[in-house]
């Protein structure tokens, strides 16, 4: 199995980064404008990429410090694979440390995952720190 992992420091306190990790609302400001369902643990969120949809189990949100994720329901890749965003604070800076694990092999979709998720988190941390981030469809190009 093959893991992605990606870390990245923001300006911010972890209360502003776990909002915009932890509603749906956040989501589709940094991620996919057409993000929709129910953030609370158990419940589904669903990210849509055109015609690509995403159905994603929500398994924990620990305020301020984590929100972990199953992909499930997509036929690729992505099945059963586990998303984790883990967040420690200090003196108002935020650390974040991104987790899209168990990949079942590393090919050129996983390849593009990876550049794809550096890009997305660096959205996010645009997002938090200035209120702007690049969400899909008007995500960086790669």
């Amino acid at each position: 199995m093959s893991d992605i992992l990606h870390e990245i420091h923001i300006q911010a306190p972890a209360s502003k980064v776990f909002s915009a990790l932890a509603t749906v609302p956040g989501l589709a400001r940094w991620w996919t404008t057409t993000t929709g369902g129910e953030s609370s643990v158990g419940k589904m969120i669903e990210f849509r990429f055109n015609n690509h949809v995403v159905p994603t189990r929500v398994d924990e949100l620990a305020t301020d410090k984590r929100v972990a994720w199953e992909i499930v329901g997509t036929g690729d890749d992505w099945e059963g694979t586990k998303v984790t965003f883990d967040l420690t604070e200090d003196n108002g800076r935020t650390r974040l440390l991104f987790g899209h694990r168990e990949w079942k092999k590393a090919n050129d979709f996983y390849a593009h995952c990876t550049m794809k998720w550096a890009t997305f988190l660096l959205s996010l941390r645009d997002y938090v720190e200035r209120g702007a981030g690049r969400p899909f469809p008007h995500d960086l190009r790669i």
